[in-house]
């Protein structure tokens, strides 16, 4: 008789955004065997057509990791650990997004906000690898961002809301009242994907390189990051989401932050402000990530 044949666990994987759903099926050395994408509408249809999915990949999973959209109740001592809180995205507030899973795979089920499921992917395996420390911030429908350190995410009462620090204006954005239903001109007010459409009327790379626009939100994007190194002096910034794909944004913000920083910190803007070393697998693999956590 052969050898019985020795496979490697399979771990489902979600990447709960306020746009789209992703969701992959990947083993422990990171190879995605399998990936589909459904929009965002109610919890009932997207939550029901991501168990659809996972069943029809006809996969024994050991863990189903969730980096999602927040806020989210993270606290495993909490009646409602596992559950969208208050957001402004509609419907989604008081969701339940572990329980489903749970129910339908009968496995382990891990979560995180996406931020900070990205921030342990690029901690790991992509930018900040053989870093000690990587703040990872996205820009696009919302704002948020997640912290290691030393292999640890930074956890307080709730997780990090760095998109709604306060921001000072610049000059020429003192009309635009903000976009955050809760603050107004917060960093998410000023700088997110429906911030930019309410005020010019198109995402901030449809409006062309020398829209003045650019320049707006690549200064408020710049004093963000100087606040950040003043606080937690990273040794790496990664800026992800659909925003910084903006061609020449990223190289922007590195200028206006080094200028601002007047150097100061030990880590300087050009070399400590980069994308993300995994593309736009952050996400999914940072929902791996959350899954692998679960199981060690």
């Amino acid at each position: 008789m052969g050898r019985p044949s020795l496979t490697m666990p399979s771990y489902g994987l979600i990447e709960a955004g306020g746009t789209k759903f992703v969701l992959g099926i990947a083993n422990e050395d990171r190879i995605i065997t399998a990936s589909h994408r459904i929009a965002t509408t109610t919890p009932e249809e997207t939550i029901g057509a991501s168990i659809d999915w996972f069943r029809s990949q006809n996969v024994e999973m050991s863990a189903i990791g969730i980096g999602s959209f927040g806020p989210l109740q993270l606290d495993r001592s909490a009646s409602d650990w596992g559950h969208v809180t208050r957001t402004p995205k509609p419907h989604w507030s008081n969701t339940d997004l572990v329980g489903p899973f749970q129910r339908a795979f009968g496995c382990p089920v891990a979560i995180e906000t996406d931020v900070n499921a990205a921030a342990l992917a690029e901690a790991q395996w992509g930018a900040g690898a053989g870093h000690k420390s990587l703040l990872y911030l996205t820009i696009g429908t919302g704002i948020g961002g997640g912290f290691v350190s030393n292999g640890h995410l930074l956890h307080g009462l709730s997780h990090p809301e760095m998109g709604h620090i306060r921001m000072p204006r610049h000059p020429d954005d003192l009309d635009f009242a903000g976009a955050c239903p809760f603050h107004g001109d917060c960093l998410e007010g000023l700088a997110s994907g429906p911030a930019i459409i309410a005020r010019w009327g198109q995402s901030l790379s449809e409006l062309g390189p020398d829209h003045p626009g650019i320049g707006i939100i690549a200064w408020y994007l710049a004093q963000a990051m100087v606040t950040f190194q003043a606080v937690m002096e990273p040794e790496r910034i990664v800026l992800g989401g659909g925003v910084t794909g903006t061609p020449g944004l990223l190289d922007k913000v590195r200028k206006i932050a080094s200028d601002a920083a007047a150097n100061y910190f030990a880590g300087k803007a050009e070399d400590v402000i980069c994308a993300p070393g995994l593309g736009d697998k952050s996400g999914l693999l940072g929902a791996l990530a959350v899954a692998l956590s679960s199981t060690s």
